[in-house]
């Protein structure tokens, strides 16, 4: 079983198709808690609901490193053996991704390493103005360049000539969800052989 620390700060979409195979028993992991630096995040919302241990960790006002230091100190106390990060909208500091170093993962809206460092509707944006072919995810393992950590799994999708933005992130989005269940159970193999 692989202990699972999520830090999201927006809409946390991506973790319900995790809860729901975890649930299901599709997935041998737990949840052990979800911190955001947003209050107002529906991912906090989405903890509450799953009845999953969950933390508002405040970045304002606070250095990079006294902010990642208090995320350190929760997700070692419950233990955690893999970091996913879910929307999480800040760019961590190089001590916290050397001491988490090869038990983070992230989700990034492209075929990596095409749109590293765009984010959400810029990167589906991007892919429609340069006419594409095909799009998806990225789960990558992050160290302290960003997007340019190793491809854990990419899932492809057509690029119609009808897609709006709006459609592209929504197909882009229902891939990320498998993307990370696959990702956590080829990540749960690498760490336990580390182990």
């Amino acid at each position: 079983m692989i202990r699972l620390g999520v830090l999201g700060s927006t809409r946390g979409s991506d973790l319900v198709p995790i809860v729901e195979a975890i649930n299901s028993g599709k997935l041998r992991a737990s949840v052990e808690v979800i911190i955001s630096n947003n209050k107002g995040s529906l991912i906090l919302e989405k903890a509450e609901k799953y009845k999953i241990p969950s933390a508002f960790i405040d970045h304002k006002g606070k250095e990079r490193l006294v902010f990642d230091r208090e995320v350190d100190k929760k997700l070692s106390e419950k233990k955690v053996d893999l970091v996913l990060l879910i929307g999480f909208m800040r760019i961590l500091s190089k001590e916290f991704v050397r001491s988490w170093e090869g038990q983070i993962i992230n989700v990034h809206p492209s075929l990596l390493p095409k749109y590293a460092g765009g984010i959400n509707n810029d990167v589906h944006r991007d892919v429609l103005q340069a006419k594409d072919k095909e799009t998806g995810c990225t789960i990558h393992l992050v160290t302290s360049e960003v997007d340019r950590g190793p491809i854990v799994v990419q899932k492809k999708c057509v690029v119609l000539k009808t897609d709006t933005v709006d459609s592209l992130k929504e197909r882009v989005q229902s891939l990320e969800g498998v993307a990370f269940i696959e990702a956590i159970n080829k990540m749960r193999g690498i760490l336990k052989n580390e182990s």
